[in-house]
């Protein structure tokens, strides 16, 4: 009986819970469900969409080119029974607030939602309302419905625009890689220029011909002083010089034999050092690549669950940091004060920004968001470490740390700058010491930690210096370096490609699509990011012109801030790439990629195989498919035999899709190099010759030969 009872009660509390949620809040993630029921309390039923419930379908262009370029949009496949569920919510509800992701995209899953679940009749009534907030917690929620507004279309025509631009891209030019190159693979908008953007600069580092040069130091005792000092050439009083050759290195210390050595000049100074500003979307992803080792991907996802909620014990599911897509670096003048507050309690008034830097940048700034912080400065990282996982813990102390640094003072640095007369000839020496850590007793990254150079000896003009030896090394400037994540991210901020919420998505769709690999942190195009980019450039210039796509982020700007209308930049958009359609099918009928008959006989069946693109590149397989499956990798000759064995070199690749020159010997002989060999050899130390642009370069690095192409042929 009286388990009965129990059972009574608890059913009579949940029909009394029902009946007096008369509210709902519809919000994006299940994940923030449970965190923001938690401030809002029985009158408030809260469900999520999770994320999107309707788009262009993906069987057609799904948009009305006829009809003023109209969306015709259709219900996402799986979301039914969610959206049956929210309209069972809808019914019971006297007002409904749609709480999706204060951005673009939120603002158009809740203009999707308001005709999903019928919700125009309610509109007019009054009784659906947009409400957003940049974090997570008790105050912004309920502030929140205080502010509670219509949806803003700017936004939402902002939202449909790109999505319309994009599926333009994909729809038209996708089938046409399919048929020239293979099936599964995709254009994309602003996947198509940072393709572009890695292939350019993996050029650039292949016709790179690295240049010779020299330092010369020298190294002298100090009377009075245990320690010696290195001290670096500068050149003469009147001008500094570059040495370029051994030569103009050994003829300096010749000149320099007899030379006495004294101190010219001490300058005394102090340096400041500012913290960096706040996290961004972009400059977190940035961060996170090089202290943490963590992909964009990797960074967002962690980043998604600390802004959504996690729990913390005593205080349930919270969210630990404010909304992660943005590209603003302002902060709301309370979280000021509470930063403020707590960096006097815990690091002293004299730790205290006199005054707050912000962001200097030229380019339009999405700046609804506040900079990526913690939502509250007392759940330090010492205080949560023992309940988060590892990476969500190194995440949210970057963040904390970060924030909390760039409302400090300044780190200050005294410095020493020596220059040393020798003969005519001027060798310096520099000191740094740190003498107030201000922000870097939070936060410092390895290059803040460079900065400090500690002399251990007293130095004036009095100082009696005596020759110990020089030292004279001789260098090659470096290639460009390849894109990591982390840098190309930074690129592509720069240029004005993309938005903070599309970074991650493009550099995981290019990865996935095996148009370029990644093997430790760097970016590599792979044979078949190489076939596609050059398609694409000869096909679609303008798609992938990084100045054209630049200028279009510029109009989805005007067209969220009301000055750009929505339907003039599709319009005037799709008839151009209509015809460029039109044109490159024309001019690609001549291309024939797929399917190119080999001299190799298949062993199997004796029929001449075949060269195909498979997820890695090609490889050579039987035309007789499927009777005959014989496949095999394929090496293109490049006509070099191999300098040790004799045997043909021919192009590989390395298992993530990296090219690379070897010997068809292998493993029997283990060459290989990166770049193309000519089959020549170096005069100078008998090395091969490899082809960097317009020159012949040595393959060893040490010897640093090289000679025009044009000059060797004629040799």
């Amino acid at each position: 009986m009286p388990a009965q009872m129990a059972i009574r009660i608890r059913r009579l509390q949940k029909g009394m819970e029902i009946r007096m949620a008369k509210y709902l809040v519809i919000v994006e993630s299940p994940a923030k469900v449970k965190t923001i029921k938690k401030f809002l309390g029985s009158n408030y039923q809260v469900a999520a969409s999770n994320g999107h419930v309707r788009d262009l379908p993906k069987s057609s262009l799904g948009i009305d080119v006829e009809h003023d370029y109209e969306p015709k949009y259709i219900t996402i496949r799986g979301k039914g029974e969610i959206l049956a569920n929210l309209r069972k919510e809808v019914k019971k509800a006297e007002k409904i607030y749609l709480a999706t992701d204060p951005d673009r995209e939120g603002e158009a899953i809740s203009w999707h939602l308001l005709f999903a679940l019928k919700l125009e009749e309610k509109l007019e009534e009054k009784k659906v309302y947009r409400i957003t907030f940049n974090e997570i917690t008790r105050d912004a929620v309920k502030e929140s419905l205080k502010n509670a507004r219509e949806i803003n279309m700017n936004l939402v025509d902002a939202q449909q625009t790109r999505r319309m631009l994009d599926r333009m891209v994909g729809y038209r030019i996708s089938p046409l890689l399919w048929k020239k190159i293979k099936r599964g693979l995709s254009a994309g908008r602003v996947q198509s220029v940072t393709l572009r953007i890695i292939c350019d600069r993996e050029e650039e580092i292949n016709a790179f011909v690295p240049e010779e040069y020299w330092t010369l130091d020298v190294n002298l005792k100090v009377k009075g002083e245990k320690k010696s000092i290195c001290a670096k050439y500068y050149g003469t009083d009147r001008e500094r010089e570059n040495i370029s050759c051994k030569e103009r290195a050994d003829e300096i210390m010749a000149g320099l034999k007899d030379a006495s050595y004294s101190v010219k000049e001490v300058k005394r100074g102090e340096r400041l050092r500012k913290p960096q500003l706040p996290f961004t979307t972009s400059t977190l992803q940035q961060e996170a690549g090089k202290t943490l080792n963590f992909s964009t991907q990797k960074t967002m996802r962690l980043a998604q669950q600390l802004y959504e909620g996690v729990d913390i014990k005593g205080e349930g599911t919270v969210g630990l940091i404010t909304y992660l897509r943005t590209d603003s670096t302002r902060v709301s003048d309370e979280a000021q004060q509470r930063a403020a507050e707590f960096i006097a309690a815990n690091y002293g008034d004299s730790y205290l920004a006199a005054a707050v830097q912000e962001k200097k940048n030229a380019r339009k700034i999405q700046d609804a968001h506040e900079a990526i912080r913690p939502t509250d400065l007392s759940r330090t990282p010492v205080a949560v470490k023992e309940q988060l996982p590892r990476d969500l813990f190194r995440l949210y102390q970057l963040i904390w740390k970060r924030f909390v640094a760039s409302r400090m003072r300044e780190a200050k640095y005294e410095t020493m700058s020596v220059r040393i007369q020798a003969g005519d000839r001027i060798f310096t020496v520099a000191s740094s010491v740190l003498i107030f850590d201000g922000f870097m007793a939070v936060y410092s990254t390895e290059e803040d930690k460079s900065e400090e150079n500690i002399l251990n000896v007293a130095l004036d003009t009095d100082s009696e210096l005596n020759f110990l030896s020089f030292d004279a090394k001789q260098h090659f400037t470096p290639p460009p370096s390849h894109y990591t994540e982390s840098s190309l991210v930074k690129e592509l901020e720069e240029l004005g490609i993309g938005r903070p919420s599309t970074y991650a998505p493009t550099i995981t769709t290019i990865l996935a699509r095996r148009y370029v690999a990644k093997e430790g942190k760097n970016l590599y195009v792979t044979e078949l990011g190489e076939v596609v980019n050059n398609m694409m450039k000869e096909a679609f210039p303008s798609i992938v012109d990084i100045h054209f796509t630049a200028s279009m982020e510029a109009l989805l700007d005007g067209v969220e801030d009301g000055s750009v209308k929505w339907k003039t930049v599709v319009s005037n958009f799709y008839p151009d790439l209509d015809e460029a359609v039109e044109t490159a099918e024309k001019l690609l009928e001549h291309i024939s990629i797929e399917d190119e008959v080999s001299d190799e006989i298949c062993e199997i069946c004796g029929r001449n195989m075949v060269i195909k693109y498979g997820p890695h590149g090609r490889f050579l397989a039987c035309p007789g498919f499927p009777e005959c499956r014989n496949t095999k990798p394929y090496f293109e000759k490049i006509g070099v035999p191999c300098p040790r064995c004799g045997k043909d070199i021919v192009l590989k690749k390395t298992k993530k899709g990296r090219k690379y020159y070897g010997c068809i010997g292998n493993p029997e002989c283990d060459f290989m190099v990166w770049q193309k060999p000519s089959g020549e050899s170096c005069p100078k130390c008998g090395e091969p010759l490899l082809i960097k642009g317009n020159k012949l370069v040595c393959a060893d690095t040490k010897c640093g030969y090289n000679i025009l192409r044009e000059l060797s042929k004629k040799s």
